[in-house]
């Protein structure tokens, strides 16, 4: 019997999870998106706990109507990017959640490095 798509993103993000984790050092950045939003957290997985976040909520980059979806992940690149450096993290582990390293993902993490985040 074929796999749900939900299942099917389900089984890729456990293959990956056990090889990407998250440590003080080298927190992960976990990416989520949806069919309208798209959201990132840098995470501590040794204490549990999201150390920054940004989303497409956030009020200027909701504020813009003008911008596709893909223009909007490169500005919560860019937001999650400027939030880190603030915090002092300069290096983080890409976890891509099972999706495909493509599109809004891509440009999502393209972005972040740009703007001088390590991944």
């Amino acid at each position: 019997m074929a796999l749900t798509k939900v299942e099917r993103r389900t089984r890729i993000k456990r293959r990956i999870r056990k090889k990407v984790t998250g440590t003080p050092s080298h927190p992960r950045m976990s990416i989520f998106r949806s069919n309208k939003q798209i959201s990132a957290q840098i995470i501590d997985d040794i204490t549990q706990t999201t150390l920054v976040s940004a989303s497409s909520l956030h009020k200027d980059i909701a504020a813009r109507t003008d911008i596709n979806k893909i223009q909007q992940a490169e500005l919560v690149g860019q937001l999650i990017a400027q939030k880190a450096k603030d915090a002092n993290i300069e290096t983080v582990v890409f976890d891509r959640n099972g999706y495909l390293y493509h599109g809004r993902v891509k440009s999502l993490g393209e972005a972040a490095r740009k703007a001088g985040l390590k991944l």
